[in-house]
């Protein structure tokens, strides 16, 4: 069975306020394409979710946090034991 991913509020907010940004200040096209690249990128954890570094700034968090760096974003995810990958933008 793969891993599934779930994007938190939190991340979809963000991505939101990403895509404003570049529509603003660039355009329409590279907007979408940033968001649809940054949606893309965990795609890359339903083979191997331990691709990612350790998240250092929250090792005192009860779940593990890993992240991925896309351009000049970081994707902070944590994986539970259902298979489930859970992006915090």
């Amino acid at each position: 069975m793969k891993f599934k991913i779930i994007w938190s509020e939190y991340a979809e907010t963000q991505l939101d306020k990403i895509f404003d940004y570049y529509l603003e200040n660039a355009s329409l096209r590279i907007a979408k394409n940033l968001i649809q690249e940054l949606i893309a990128e965990p795609n890359l954890l339903i083979e191997n979710p331990n691709i990612g570094q350790v998240e250092e700034l929250l090792l005192d968090r009860e779940n593990g946090y890993r992240y991925l760096i896309y351009k000049n974003y970081k994707i902070i995810y944590s994986v539970d034991e259902k298979k489930t990958i859970y992006t915090n933008c």
